[in-house]
């Protein structure tokens, strides 16, 4: 075996550690120099100033699912608020929505969404809520029975214009009213007329239906 010459190979690795350097050096200015890359938030979406879905509440269906208001956003909304509980006026104000869905064209059912939200969330569980909906066969393709926590069911009930208020026998004083929300979740009618169909809300329904299939086209 042949010794090396001490020293030798030195010049050689000083030249590769010098090399090293130099391109770490380079990388680290590139990568200094590098814009970073952006990444865009996801934005809430942005509803009108009067939209009753800037009330940013969760809410559960009758199938478990959860949801915000706001996503029914793009069809009218014909929406109200019971508790499933309710032995005469709850189910009067039931058959009038349905009134109210039976009233128009198949055309017109299809592109309205009937939203019933409790505003006893203590007793009105999801088994509850799709109890009734069975019973009464609500058909959930335009049918939503919900529920929230009790500080969400206010703030909705305030933005609706609706008041309740436990009695002492369990039951509710409450107010009794159908309130139909445009394509935004603006309120733009109401009526208090319940157990029979009210003709000229159902006309201010066809309204804003029409209304809100031409600007969808």
């Amino acid at each position: 075996m042949k010794c090396m010459p001490s020293g030798f190979g030195k010049p050689i690795f000083r030249h590769f550690l010098g090399g090293s350097i130099v391109c770490c050096l380079a990388a680290l200015s590139m990568h200094a120099g590098a814009q970073p890359t952006s990444v865009n938030p996801v934005q809430a979406p942005v509803f009108p100033g009067d939209s009753v879905y800037q009330v940013a509440a969760t809410l559960t269906d009758q199938d478990g699912r959860a949801f915000k208001m706001g996503d029914h956003r793009g069809k009218p909304v014909l929406v109200s608020m019971f508790y499933t509980s309710c032995k005469f006026v709850c189910p009067m104000l039931i058959d009038t929505m349905a009134l109210t869905q039976q009233s128009l064209s198949t055309e017109e059912r299809a592109r309205l969404d009937l939203l019933l939200i409790s505003f006893d969330p203590a007793r009105d569980d999801i088994q509850k809520l799709k109890s009734v909906a069975g019973a009464r066969d609500l058909g959930p393709a335009q049918w939503t029975l919900a529920r929230t926590d009790a500080t969400s069911a206010r703030k909705i009930a305030a933005t609706l214009g609706i008041q309740y208020r436990l009695l002492s026998d369990g039951e509710y004083n409450h107010t009794t009213v159908l309130v139909l929300l445009d394509a935004d979740g603006r309120m733009v009618g109401r009526t208090k007329k319940i157990g029979t169909a009210d003709a000229e809300f159902i006309k201010l329904v066809k309204k804003v239906l029409s209304a809100s299939n031409h600007t969808g086209q």
